[in-house]
């Protein structure tokens, strides 16, 4: 339970992670925290509406989805496949990033090297356990990390409390992107299927399965705030951050010199797990293809590992794709929970099992107000965002 919480928490802090808190946290100053917030209570309810469905089922995503609309299984695996590779080209640059802030080597050495201590995991015999591990340990440094710099920031906490409430400006981008960026296209299903994968499942798993969902968002949301409130620290004083590379400049800001080499920490540990488990996911969607992926499923990974850092060496990516892809990945939550939400009045799907009316209603509510902001933001704020 405890390796679901942080696969799919560790899933979701990723290098975009950091470098949309960032640009978020000086555009929106202390008012990001309304978004925040909002982001928490909408991750909360997509992610307990999916988690107990597949857990009832028993079945991955894309089998459910399946049983819902003959063809539908299929569209989301190949939606959230294709969003998790390009989430994990990103997430290789990351690894390179922060091997190159610790160490000082190239970027694409740090990348390559990375890549193969993540193929490494998948490689021994009992990956999964080995996974879970590394996701916990990495998990609780970041945090822990993160936390140093938010206190040696001092951020306008009073301030921060207020704007929470009663934000004195909205950003519709910055929710949508953050949502994405949390529980949008692979990163909801993370932990979900690993708990399938690793058997637990029924009805009689819901009260487990319900506390790891619910902590899988406690963690990333707590990594959300702390980075938050240090960057807040920075700005509120009137620096600017760095266009570059924001995430990196609030710790150097923030720790000085030496900051700069706890972000290499921190963004490392934040983009190597995001590898593995946006390739850990994405493969999963792809098992239904055939037997032989299924049974070959590590493979399968380890190859869409080497794609994503192949993808890196030759494109690499700026800062405002880690911006535009999150919110592009939010727009696949609608589709993912809506397809949960029949599924949990479908007998074929959850026997007598009976979802609870406030998850059910929520869980609308939420999908359908993902979908209008992703339609706006799709219109109106991605093309803006491209043109600046």
């Amino acid at each position: 339970m405890l390796g679901a919480a942080f696969l799919m928490a560790t899933s979701a802090v990723g290098p975009g992670f950091l470098t949309q808190t960032a640009v978020f946290t000086e555009r929106l100053l202390a008012s990001f925290a309304f978004a925040i917030l909002v982001s928490v209570i909408v991750d909360l309810v997509a992610q307990l509406n999916v988690w107990r469905v597949l857990a009832v089922s028993g079945r991955r995503a894309q089998d459910v989805a399946n049983s819902v609309f003959p063809g539908l299984g299929w569209l989301l695996a190949a939606l959230v496949a294709a969003g998790g590779l390009a989430f994990n080209i990103g997430n290789v640059a990351g690894t390179g990033l922060g091997m190159n802030a610790l160490f000082g080597i190239d970027p694409r050495l740090g990348a390559v090297l990375s890549a193969t201590i993540a193929i490494g995991l998948f490689l021994v015999p009992e990956a999964g356990r080995a996974m879970d591990r590394f996701t916990q340990a990495l998990g609780l440094l970041m945090i822990v990390l993160a936390i140093s710099v938010a206190i040696a920031a001092a951020p306008p906490y009073g301030e921060v409390a207020r704007e929470a409430i009663a934000p004195t400006r909205l950003d519709v981008l910055s929710i949508v992107t953050i949502v994405g960026g949390t529980v949008g296209g692979y990163i909801t299903f993370a932990g979900a299927h690993r708990l399938i994968d690793a058997g637990i499942v029924g009805r009689e798993s819901l009260p487990e399965v319900t506390r790891s969902a619910s902590l899988a968002i406690l963690v990333a949301s707590v990594m959300r705030l702390v980075l938050f409130l240090g960057a807040l620290g920075i700005v509120a004083k009137g620096l600017a951050l760095d266009p570059g590379n924001p995430a990196a400049d609030v710790f150097r800001q923030a720790l000085g010199n030496a900051g700069f080499r706890v972000f290499g920490l921190v963004m490392w540990a934040a983009a190597i797990t995001s590898v593995v488990g946006a390739a850990y996911t994405s493969v999963s969607f792809l098992r239904t293809l055939g037997a032989t992926v299924d049974a070959r499923w590590r493979l399968v990974t380890i190859a869409f590992i080497v794609l994503s850092t192949l993808v890196f060496l030759v494109v690499g990516r700026p800062v405002r794709t880690l911006i535009a892809v999150g919110a592009l990945n939010a727009l696949i939550l609608p589709l993912s929970l809506g397809a949960m939400l029949l599924a949990a009045r479908r007998r074929d799907i959850v026997g007598d099992y009976r979802h609870p009316v406030w998850l059910l209603v929520s869980g609308v509510v939420v999908a359908l107000g993902m979908a209008a902001m992703g339609a706006w933001t799709l219109v109106l704020e991605l093309p803006r965002l491209w043109a600046s």
